[in-house]
């Protein structure tokens, strides 16, 4: 006869062994979409940022198109990758005709230094090294490279690779601008499913949270690219007024640099030096005048933009900007202050749960206690 007992802890092995083997394939089958799906996880959040911030504009070109969304969200994905691919390439053409510029002078053998700007040397502390450096570089160019062909080689290096970042992120964004087309139309339906999903993570407050990101994002969106894209358009229109070169590349580095939350300080600082060397004193002063409101215009503009329409403190959305920045990048600038401003918000209700409300005290009740 068999043993019940045996039979039972048999029975429950079987299970615990069979429950292991679905929990391995399981796990398995997690990590490789994982895998599969990280090298594409910051295209998609690309995405999703554009499509909240983008998704007003969408809307009212959908409704002033007859309710075409299809042909709306095609609109918006053709700028959006102009806007993207446009910047790279002018500076490709650009870099193109320097480069073809240079290796002609080469070939010719003409190829030398520009004189220097006669007013150089009245600069303080920079202007005569600058100056003994440009008159080398003029009048000896072989000797010259061999002195500083090390530490010129190695600036070149370590810009390229900048640029070559910037070039590799923006054809990530050209990207994502394609995948924020896709989800335009379905947008609605996604918000709907993402609010029931916090609202089983974050119950009940995870559809508040889930709006509140949204708004923070368009907000963020218009303080940060915003900004940055109306200081690199008067860069541009100030570089062009006083005829100075690669207004375009310039532009498009200020623009990143603000974005980046560093500012266009850096490239504008050298800009003002140039035109006090090489212009008049008017113009230069001009020049200087009217650089200075455009370098510092997003320190005071930015918190107008972000602030507009939150309960969030601004304090809070700025840490989560800048915190984001050094944290994942420039991704991080949008991400941040929405991963911030819902730990506030949790934080806060944590805070404030099962605390009392203080007892309203009217204003005869307050008379009298002072008189007492």
């Amino acid at each position: 006869m068999a043993d019940p007992t045996k039979s039972s802890v048999d029975t429950q092995d079987s299970r615990i062994v069979d429950l292991a083997i679905r929990l391995i394939f399981l796990g398995l089958f997690i990590y490789s979409a994982i895998v599969m799906v990280t090298p594409l996880a910051s295209v998609f959040i690309w995405a999703v940022i554009l499509c909240v911030a983008l998704y007003p504009v969408f809307d009212w070109l959908q409704s002033k198109l007859g309710g075409r969304k299809g042909l709306a969200a095609t609109v918006l994905v053709l700028i959006g990758l102009a806007v993207t691919l446009g910047p790279i390439a002018s500076a490709i053409s650009e870099a193109a005709d320097l480069g073809s510029d240079f290796s002609e002078q080469a070939a010719a053998g003409t190829l030398k230094m520009p004189s220097p700007p006669e007013r150089l040397s009245e600069f303080p502390v920079l202007g005569p090294p600058l100056l003994e450096v440009w008159t080398m570089f003029e009048t000896n160019l072989d000797g010259a490279l061999a002195k500083f062909g090390p530490q010129i080689l190695d600036v070149t290096q370590a810009l390229f690779g900048k640029v070559l970042g910037i070039g590799v992120g923006l054809l990530g964004l050209a990207l994502s601008v394609i995948v924020m087309g896709a989800l335009l139309s379905p947008g609605p339906k996604l918000v709907v499913g993402v609010q029931n999903f916090a609202n089983r993570i974050f119950a009940p407050r995870g559809g508040e949270f889930v709006l509140m990101a949204g708004s923070t994002i368009k907000n963020v969106m218009k303080g940060v690219v915003g900004v940055a894209a109306i200081q690199a358009l008067l860069v541009w229109v100030l570089l062009k007024l006083f005829g100075i070169g690669s207004a375009t590349t310039l532009a498009f580095i200020c623009m990143i640099l603000s974005i980046i939350q560093v500012g266009p300080g850096i490239v504008l600082l050298p800009l003002v030096i140039y035109a006090w060397s090489s212009m008049s004193g008017g113009m230069a002063l001009v020049f200087t005048v009217l650089a200075v409101p455009v370098a510092i215009m997003d320190s005071f503009l930015r918190p107008i933009f972000i602030s507009q329409g939150l309960q969030t403190p601004m304090l809070v959305i700025l840490i989560g900007v800048l915190g984001g920045m050094m944290a994942y990048g420039l991704i991080g600038v949008f991400m941040g202050p929405v991963l911030f401003a819902v730990f506030y918000e949790l934080f806060s209700l944590w805070i404030n749960e099962g605390a009392e409300p203080a007892p309203e005290t009217s204003d005869s009740e307050a008379v009298a206690g002072e008189a007492e």
